[in-house]
């Protein structure tokens, strides 16, 4: 078997750029460097002789946790595809012959983003780049929300009474291992007659782009009505909302109305009082504008690993949902430039 050259190595990343490779497209359009400031915040520990292996580039670790959210794989995955994968390799600018950074050492730098809370930041820092490059927020928002899982507590009905309560079961205290597998921080709820476990990802989208503008997350157990007004943004300069039913609420509607918003919500019928037709007409016409942020959810489902989570406490999750918003960004804002272009 030959030996492969430089130049066959050039050949195959030439061949990946002229196949329009997303992570090609992302490297062209996304402003990497404009992170490095939030970054540098996550500092190795002080080293005490300037000898061995010098600390990785932190914008080249960044790039590595918006691979895991661009796939949805894991810490071990993510190793493996990036020895494995010539536009992984590319993507984070290593060559065949560098060192690829091992699953502890994204594992270490994504706690320190948990710890410094910088996940939020480096969202809201490409938000203002984006209102840098004419890509304001316009024509209207959409608020809705979607459910996060994570992996299902086997506890007893003694233990969930005590963490809903917001404290720690007695025996648990005394067993570290299985309290660090414990999510004293998730909720269950019911949806569809379905049981689900985890969290919420409540998300404001803009009607012209389609691009997440403010998020917040919860328990799952919180009503996606009561984060309306912690995702209402404010600087779009559309004045119209849309929502489904689940946000109607006649004092909000007079409020809105107050605020000189319009309101869009989708009306809500009872047992007693079921929608007209001319309700459920209005409904439908709104329900062509609302349906854009269902597309979101259907890619992080379909083209971005699912929305499934496996990580355990509130902080951690709050740091993977702002990385995967941040990261759909990044996707829509490719594709923007493209249309552009």
């Amino acid at each position: 078997m030959s030996q492969l050259g430089f130049w066959d190595w050039e050949k195959r990343h030439q061949y990946l750029e002229e196949k329009q490779d997303i992570l090609v497209k992302l490297n062209e359009w996304i402003p990497w460097e404009e992170f490095r400031e939030i970054l540098n915040q996550v500092q190795p520990k002080e080293r005490k002789s300037k000898a061995g292996r010098k600390a990785i580039d932190p914008v080249r670790m960044f790039k590595l946790l918006i691979l895991q959210r661009l796939y949805g794989i894991s810490d071990e995955a993510l190793e493996y595809q990036v020895n494995d994968r010539l536009s992984f390799m590319k993507f984070v600018g290593l060559g065949i012959e560098d060192k690829v950074p091992d699953a502890t050492t994204v594992w270490l730098f994504r706690q320190k983003l948990v710890e410094q809370k910088l996940a939020a930041a480096l969202f809201e820092k490409f938000e203002g780049y984006l209102q840098k490059q004419g890509y304001q927020a316009e024509e209207g928002q959409i608020i809705d929300a979607t459910l996060i899982p994570v992996p299902r507590q086997r506890n007893r009905r003694e233990e969930n009474e005590v963490v809903k309560s917001g404290k720690i079961p007695e025996d648990w205290k005394d067993k570290p291992r299985k309290k660090r597998q414990k999510d004293c921080d998730a909720r269950w709820t019911k949806k569809n007659q379905e049981n689900h476990f985890g969290y919420k990802n409540h998300i404001n989208v803009d009607v012209k782009y389609k691009l997440i503008r403010k998020y917040a997350v919860t328990a799952a157990s919180v009503h996606d009505s009561q984060m309306f007004a912690a995702v209402l943004d404010g600087s779009n300069r559309g004045d119209g909302i849309w929502a489904d039913s689940a946000y109607q609420i006649q004092v909000r509607e007079r409020v809105l109305a107050l605020m000189g918003m319009d309101s869009h919500i989708h009306e809500k019928g009872n047992r007693n009082h079921p929608l007209s037709e001319t309700q459920k007409a209005r409904n439908k016409e709104r329900s062509h504008v609302r349906s854009r942020v269902e597309h979101i959810f259907g890619t992080f489902v379909t083209s971005m690993g699912g929305k499934m989570e496996r990580v355990i406490g509130h902080a951690r999750i709050e740091t993977q949902i702002a990385l995967k918003n941040l990261a759909y960004n990044f996707r829509r804002y490719v594709y923007l430039q493209q249309s552009c272009a």
